[in-house]
């Protein structure tokens, strides 16, 4: 393989060559195990995978999941409690390792990093919700993107209840995919039969004007203000106790009773009795646990083809898709994993979801336009689509079924409504040509002028790009306008504020759409902006952009700006990957690279090629290893000595960046020993001693690194990024996790003066071309790679892409936006 050049500084080790062959087994750091919960912390992990682009799973792989080989690793308590079970009770025996599953996973779900979010639905409840609210300077801060999004859905039910017919979604829709809509419109006003349609009953989902939004001359409804977050409310003890009765009498632990009253509420113990596959809302809880809860509550009353199971598990499907990053399935693909389910009728299974409202039907490409009497008569093939008429253009791409959840649609047209919104409604005469003739690069000019005459423009480059749009902000702040940028991370904005030399135009994402940050909102309850720009827009989830786009006010301008080379977000969608693909809005390609060995060789990652770089400063190093073993000896060597010494970077500013969070060189096992080496004690804080590094997630996608300062009763105290944050006590164990090593996912929107990224042979399966170039682009002035994965490494730069997202908002986004709404440029 191409050899990366170096050695490891301050040793005598000999000059890198070739790493030595490794033992590859058949896993990555998370190996495959049959046993393992479908949810928790390791499902996070497997999500981490498949949204960076991981070779060992397939992006639309449900099949797999159905098959229960998920790529988690099986806690230990599961592994515990089926060794201790008696065979006799069954139905005890299947839900009972359920319980360490969900232990375990409340125990690390969130605190995965930004895989937390890749946890699950029922993740992100416990990450949000605990028996004791927050204190409320953390919860505004903590749970702003969630109250964000129920402003988003009040404000569209309020504009629902304001008008006397239902608003129509997707005006600017053609062909099949407006006669789809008009066919689901129909059920949903009752014109005509679910069936009719093969479509949902369920409420409506958020629909988007048939036409732009009015210029901002116009007169417009006030906005509504923010909603303050309300405090999570502890459970009942009244609902607990109907819970635990429920679950003793299926034969499952009490110890669910908390989390089962946490993800479906008050109403918890009475859901379960008459719906038992309800059980799967649960964090940890897999399917054939929930059968054997239900075949002890129902008795014969239940089989595998019961409608209650069958839409359980469609909504399931489609949950764990959305961990891997996509907001919508194939309909043939769940199809499959319902049989390996054991449902005999998966075509009927996935029509009964669709009117029960657990998913939503779309259909993608085809000019077939739907038949209501071949419908009404069940005349379908096996996608429940009316065949083509013969005659029919032979060159019309097929007609495509998907399935979503409905949350996953209202953000992703929501979004698409309101990025079209500001491409119609900007000011496109403004003439910046003067600003842009003081830009400190050629690419900053080009910004600058595309901005002035767009609402929406995609900018795209490395770190040194970051300048262009720190120079943006500076030319509109000189003309008079409201502007600042939004970082994902603290690092990012400090970074920002730094390229800008104002710390009044950095902020963060959070910090932004909380108001802790940033100009707040005007008396119409947007945000006070003229120009957002935001920076790692990658990161960016379907929800979150859809949050962020609603607070903009008519006539704001929107710069998304980021390096399409890295990993994507840790949530559902692929913003920026779609607003790039649609083209519906100018494009500007920075021409500013990375300099130094560390961005030669990241630029060359980003285009498949692994070269060798000239570092005569020991800014790139490779150290060989054989094991995963050695692999964390020589991490610890690194971090504690060696970079310390020969580059004069403190232990505490080297960050150390592994494939997964198991495994013997997982971020798990790399932890606890560099903690033993740089910080060792007791753990007397819940794990913690003061001055342990670690990695808090306030909310599911939001990694945030910090450091341990004391505890007491108030909870853990830590410090992040100069920012006090107290962590309650119910909350550390699920939201807290020791931040030595960190996964490339989390690691993402942030950089140190020195990075170690470890690559043990067992990581073969987690590596792709956008980890390893997110992953070795962390470091600012060196970069140590822990190299034991031989001839992965250069195969996964060259061979191994990003994996693909299934999502809505490209074609929403290319039917709501004309064609001249786009002049790429650069």
């Amino acid at each position: 393989m191409t050899a990366l050049p170096g050695e490891t500084p301050g040793t005598d080790d000999a000059p890198a060559e070739d790493a030595p062959a490794a033992p590859a087994p058949g896993g990555g750091a998370d190996g495959p195990s049959p046993d393992g919960p479908t949810a928790g912390p390791d499902a996070a992990e497997a999500q981490e995978a498949a949204a960076g682009g991981a070779a060992g799973a397939d992006a639309v792989d449900v099949v797999a999941e159905a098959a229960s080989a998920s790529s988690e690793e099986p806690p230990e308590a599961v592994e515990e409690s089926a060794k201790t079970e008696k065979p006799s009770e069954a139905a005890n025996s299947s839900v009972a390792s359920a319980d360490g599953s969900a232990a375990e996973e409340t125990s690390e779900t969130s605190a995965d990093g930004s895989e937390s979010a890749e946890a699950s639905a029922d993740g992100s409840e416990t990450a949000e919700g605990s028996a004791d609210a927050a204190p409320a300077a953390e919860l505004s801060e903590a749970q702003a993107e969630l109250a964000a999004q129920r402003e988003l859905r009040e404000r569209i039910e309020k504009r629902k209840a304001e008008k006397a017919a239902p608003i129509s979604a997707g005006g600017g829709l053609s062909g099949t995919a407006a006669d789809l809509l008009a066919a689901v419109r129909a059920v949903e006003s009752g014109e005509k039969a679910g069936t009719a349609f093969f479509a949902r009953t369920a409420p409506d989902p958020a629909p988007a004007p048939a036409s732009p939004r009015p210029a901002p001359a116009a007169a417009q409804p006030p906005r509504p203000a923010v909603p303050e977050v309300p405090a999570p409310q502890a459970a009942s003890p009244e609902a607990l106790e109907a819970v635990r009765a429920v679950l003793a009498q299926g034969g499952a632990p009490e110890a669910l009773a908390r989390p089962a009253v946490d993800a479906l509420g008050e109403q918890a113990a009475e859901l379960l009795r008459t719906d038992p596959w309800h059980l799967l809302a649960v964090s940890g809880v897999r399917p054939e646990q929930a059968d054997g809860f239900a075949r002890a509550l129902l008795g014969s009353e239940c089989g595998p083809d019961d409608g209650r199971r069958t839409a359980a598990l469609v909504g399931r499907l489609l949950e764990q898709a959305a961990l891997r990053g996509h907001t919508a399935l194939d309909a043939a693909a769940v199809r499959t994993a319902l049989a390996g389910h054991a449902v005999r009728d998966p075509d009927a299974a996935v029509l009964n979801a669709v009117e029960e409202g657990v998913a939503l039907l779309f259909g993608e490409g085809g000019d077939a336009e739907p038949d209501e009497t071949d419908a009404e008569d069940g005349e379908q093939d096996e996608d429940g689509v009316r065949e083509a008429d013969p005659t029919a253009d032979a060159d019309a791409a097929p007609l495509r079924m998907f399935l979503g959840l409905d949350r996953y649609a209202l953000a992703e047209e929501s979004l698409a409504d309101g990025l079209a919104r500001l491409v119609n409604t900007c000011e496109k005469t403004a003439d910046w040509t003067e600003a842009a003739a003081g830009a400190p690069s050629p690419s900053a000019a080009e910004l600058i002028r595309t901005v002035a005459s767009a609402g929406l423009v995609v900018h795209s480059g490395g770190e040194a790009a970051r300048a262009e749009p720190a120079a943006l902000i500076a030319a509109a702040r000189g003309l008079g306008l409201r502007a600042v940028g939004a970082a994902h991370s603290e690092d990012g904005r400090r970074r920002l504020a730094a390229a800008t030399g104002d710390p009044a135009t950095a902020v963060t994402l959070a910090g932004l759409l909380s108001g802790a940050q940033g100009p707040g909102r005007d008396e119409d309850g947007a945000l006070a902006l003229d120009l957002l720009v935001v920076l790692d827009a990658p990161q960016l989830d379907v929800e979150g952009a859809a949050v962020l786009v609603e607070a903009l006010a008519d006539g704001a301008r929107l710069v998304l700006s980021g390096d399409p080379g890295v990993l994507g977000s840790a949530g559902a969608g692929r913003v920026f990957a779609d607003v790039l693909a649609a083209r519906a809005c100018p494009q500007v390609v920075s021409r500013t690279p990375d300099p130094g060995p560390i961005g030669e060789l990241v630029s060359g990652i980003g285009i498949g090629e692994l070269n060798q770089v000239d570092a005569p400063g020991k800014e790139v190093v490779i150290v060989p290893v054989r094991d995963a073993g050695e692999a964390v000896h020589r991490t610890v060597q690194l971090v504690a000595d060696s970079v310390p010494r020969a580059f004069s970077i403190p232990a505490e500013e080297t960050q150390v960046i592994t494939v997964g969070h198991g495994g013997a060189a997982g971020t798990r096992a790399l932890n606890e020993a560099l903690k033993q080496r740089l910080n060792p004690g007791p753990g007397r804080f819940g794990g913690f001693d003061p001055g342990d590094r670690v990695v808090h997630v306030p909310a599911p996608g939001r990694a945030v690194p910090g450091v341990v300062r004391s505890a007491d009763g108030e909870g853990l105290h830590l410090d992040c990024g100069g920012v006090p944050v107290v962590v309650p006590q119910e909350r550390v164990e699920s939201s807290v996790r020791h931040g030595w090593a960190l996964s490339a996912h989390q690691a993402a929107g942030m950089r140190w003066p020195a990075a170690v990224v470890v690559l043990p042979g067992d990581a073969a399966q987690g590596l792709s071309r956008p980890w390893v170039y997110t992953a070795f682009g962390r470091g600012e002035r060196h970069l140590s790679v822990v190299h034991g994965a031989d001839r992965a490494l250069p195969h996964a730069v060259a061979e191994v892409p990003a994996q693909e997202r299934t999502t809505r908002l490209r074609p929403l986004l290319e039917a709501l936006l004309t064609p001249d709404a786009a002049s790429p440029t650069g």
